[in-house]
């Protein structure tokens, strides 16, 4: 991959500015509603396990225990907030109708994924790891296929990376938490899917399809006759999200136990 992190156009300031842009007051408080009560939770819960921070290897560490679980959660969203902060920014979007169902469904999402960044980052407080620098350069936002397909695989990756990490959480209402969490990213992954390839949310590639005939090539000890969306390993999440970060915003969840 390419080490040129800014595209074209754009200086370091308005490049970097996606992680931490805050949304408008009226739309914060339009979408803040559902995530209110759940941060005075964490905030009243929260203990400390592990300090996150910068690994000897130049990689960021999300910590350990439920911290580091709330972090590693927390690095996810900042990278889906940037996307699509960033698509927001490019032709493809731009050429939308303004009334647009596509346009609509991606503003949604933005909106949704900045205040679950917000969310988690007020909730870990001087706990947090660092803002993240993005590397979109893979990515053309010029093409609503390089777009969609990047949103639909930043999605994938949230759904996967939320139900691998809940075995890791230790604390009954963080768990809850983020069940609620999963449930909106797994319906953002199911209307991205959509836009791609209609009736595509139920595909195998993201669940584990099993019938009693099938059953012995099921993933994830799924029983027959049952449909299991996929998990992933924090190590596998974070060698496809740091594809997306810049040197030094990679992450490390070798912590992760």
């Amino acid at each position: 991959m390419s080490n040129n992190l800014q595209p074209s156009g754009t200086d370091d300031t308005s490049f970097a500015q996606p992680l931490y842009t805050p949304i408008k007051r009226r739309s914060f408080f339009m979408y803040a509603g559902a995530t209110a009560g759940a941060t005075a939770l964490v905030l009243a819960g929260c203990s400390k396990d592990s300090d996150p921070g910068t690994s000897t290897n130049n990689l960021v560490s999300v910590g350990s225990g439920d911290f580091g679980v709330l972090n590693y959660a927390y690095a996810l969203e900042q990278l889906e907030a940037a996307f699509y902060t960033t698509l927001r920014d490019g032709t493809y979007y731009k050429g939308l109708g303004a009334t647009s169902a596509e346009k609509m469904i991606l503003d949604d999402l933005y909106y949704h994924e900045v205040i679950h960044r917000e969310f988690f980052k007020a909730a870990l407080g001087t706990n947090a790891i660092k803002a993240l620098t993005p590397n979109f350069t893979a990515i053309d936002f010029t093409s609503r296929t390089s777009v969609l397909g990047a949103a639909k695989s930043f999605e994938d990756l949230g759904v996967s990376a939320y139900n691998g990490a809940g075995q890791y959480i230790t604390s009954p209402a963080y768990l809850a938490l983020a069940g609620k969490i999963v449930s909106v990213e797994a319906r953002h992954a199911a209307i991205i899917r959509d836009l791609v390839t209609e009736a595509s949310f139920v595909g195998n590639d993201v669940l584990t399809l099993t019938t009693a005939s099938n059953s012995s090539v099921a993933t994830n000890n799924a029983p027959a006759n049952s449909s299991l969306e996929r998990a992933m390993a924090p190590t596998e999440v974070v060698a496809m999200a740091n594809k997306f970060l810049a040197e030094g915003s990679m992450l490390d969840v070798s912590l992760l136990k």
